[in-house]
C-alpha cells in the first residue's frame, strides 16, 4: 500500500508516528509537509514543521514541551540574546541549530529544499519520507487589526495568539511550484491521510500551493481526513484563533464542511470523528463526506497507533 499524508505540526508528527507503527514492512508511507511555517533567522534557514516531523519519527522530539530536541541545552540561544540577535521569544535548542546550519550549508551549495530534506533524514531510520510541500519559500504571514503584518511564528510564538487576525497570507504561494515528488504522491497513493494538523495554518498553505489541490480532485486514492477538533476544542496550540479568524467554527462538522466534499470541489471523502462528536456525523454525511466515530485523543503509541488504523479502514468504507 502506498500512502501519502498532508502534515504539519505537533499533531501532524503524532500521527505520522502512530500510522509508521501499524503498516507492513511492505507499505509506503510519504508526508508532504507544510513549509508556511518556515523562515530565516539570525542567517539560518528555520524548518519547523519539517524538523518536528522528524524528531518524532527519529525519537529525538522533546515530549514535554512538544517541541524541538530531547535534552536540549540553550547555550547558543542565551549568547545571540546577550548580542541582542534575533527573536529572544524564539529560542533555538544547540542541538536544533546544527540541523538548521546543516539546511541552511546545503541550500547555500544550491541544493533545493527537497534534496537536503532527503540529505538531512537520512541520518534517521524514519520509516516514512518527508517531502517539503514545495521547494520555493512560501511563508504564512499574519494581518492583524489595525492593518499590520507579521510571520506567523510571531503572531504564535510570541503574542501566543491574541491579537485578532483578519487573515492569513501565504507570501510567495503564487509563483510556487509542488517539489519534486509531492504530485507523484498524491497520484500514486491507494490513500491519502488529511492529518489532525492545524487546516488554517498546516493544511491550509499546502492546499494553496498551485496544482496540489487539483492533483486530490483527480487522484485515485481516497481521501480520508482526520478532524483536529474534539468536542468543540483544539487539542493543542490556538488552531481555534485560526479558524474564527476565516469564520470557521471551533467544531468537527465545521471543518469538514470547510474542507469540502471532493464529490463537490473539495477534498474529501471520509472524515474521523471523536466518539464525543459523533452528533455531527448528520451534517457531514448530509455535506457528502463520510463520517468515521472512533477515538481520536493520541494519549501514548498505542492510541496513535490505533487511530492510524482507523484512518486507514476508513479508507475502505
Amino acid at each position: 500500500m502506498k500512502i501519502t499524508v498532508l502534515s504539519g505540526g505537533v499533531g501532524g508528527a503524532r500521527f505520522l508516528r502512530g500510522l509508521r507503527d501499524v503498516i507492513s514492512p511492505a507499505d509506503q508511507v510519504t508526508a508532504i509537509v507544510n513549509v508556511g511555517d518556515d523562515m530565516w533567522l539570525t542567517g539560518l534557514r528555520i524548518a519547523p514543521d519539517l524538523d518536528s516531523i522528524m524528531y518524532t519519527l527519529a525519537g529525538e522530539n522533546d515530549e514535554q514541551r512538544g517541541w524541538g530536541r530531547v535534552g536540549e541545552t540553550e547555550r547558543v540561544s542565551a549568547e545571540l540574546r546577550a548580542y541582542g540577535v534575533g527573536w529572544p521569544w524564539f529560542t533555538l535548542g544547540d542541538l536544533d541549530i546544527g540541523t538548521h546550519l546543516t539546511r541552511t550549508h546545503l541550500l547555500g551549495e544550491g541544493l533545493p529544499l527537497s534534496e537536503v530534506t532527503t540529505r538531512i533524514t537520512s541520518r534517521w531510520n524514519l520509516g516514512v519520507r518527508l517531502i517539503p510541500a514545495t521547494d520555493d519559500e512560501v511563508e504564512t504571514h499574519v494581518i492583524v487589526d489595525g492593518g499590520g503584518s507579521m510571520h506567523f511564528q510571531e503572531w504564535w510564538t510570541r503574542h501566543r495568539a491574541s491579537i485578532a487576525a483578519q487573515r492569513f497570507e501565504s507570501v510567495g504561494v503564487a509563483a510556487s511550484t509542488p517539489a519534486p515528488g509531492v504530485l507523484e504522491a498524491i497520484a500514486a497513493a491507494d490513500v491519502i491521510i488529511v492529518a489532525p494538523s492545524n487546516p488554517v495554518v498546516s493544511i491550509g498553505p499546502i492546499l494553496a500551493i498551485p496544482g496540489i489541490r487539483d492533483a486530490l480532485a483527480e487522484a485515485p486514492g481516497v481521501v480520508v481526513g482526520v478532524s483536529p477538533i474534539i468536542s468543540g476544542s483544539v487539542v493543542r496550540g490556538m488552531a481555534d484563533a485560526c479558524l474564527t479568524a476565516i469564520g470557521v467554527a471551533t467544531a468537527a462538522d465545521a471543518v469538514a464542511l470547510h474542507y469540502g466534499a471532493r464529490s463537490r470541489g473539495g477534498v474529501l471523502d471520509a472524515w474521523l470523528i471523536d466518539e464525543s462528536d459523533g452528533a455531527c456525523a448528520p451534517a457531514i454525511e448530509a455535506a457528502g463526506i463520510r463520517a468515521h466515530v472512533v477515538p481520536l485523543w493520541m494519549r501514548d503509541a498505542e492510541s496513535s497507533a490505533a487511530l492510524g488504523r482507523d484512518a486507514l479502514a476508513a479508507a475502505i468504507g
